[in-house]
């Protein structure tokens, strides 16, 4: 099944979906993508040819970061989980510490490898 990476917390909005092959989009880190993040998803996933229910699991970059990228990416998520039952991950690239070459690519590894609980949100802001 597909799996979604979003990250939101950083100067850019990123996107990555992992299947066969890897896709991934950026786009401005601003209020306006914020409002409109669920239909960059959409948007992102119909450029791919998929909807979300060809989604597996989703990625989510929990912080430190942008505090509205985190408040918005995370709601979002939530608001998916619960009405598709897609299960979600919330990782940060602090739990992967000792870990060289960390690559999008490989954070549904790093989540299984480090043993991240599903369906749990605790962010990581920074002030």
């Amino acid at each position: 099944m597909n799996k979604l990476i979003i990250d939101a917390v950083k100067d850019k909005i990123f996107f990555m979906i992992i299947n066969n092959n890897t896709y991934s989009v950026t786009h401005e880190n601003s209020k306006n993508n914020y409002e409109k993040l669920m239909v960059l998803i959409i948007n992102f996933l119909k450029d791919n040819n998929l909807e979300i229910s060809d989604i597996g699991s989703i990625y989510i970059n929990r912080g430190p970061g942008s505090f509205a990228g985190i408040r918005n990416s995370l709601s979002t998520i939530k608001a998916i989980h619960m009405i598709k039952k897609i299960d979600y991950y919330c990782f940060s690239l602090k739990d992967f510490e000792n870990e060289n070459d960390i690559k999008y690519e490989n954070i549904p590894h790093l989540c299984s490898k480090f043993k991240l609980k599903k369906n749990l949100i605790k962010p990581y802001y920074i002030s």
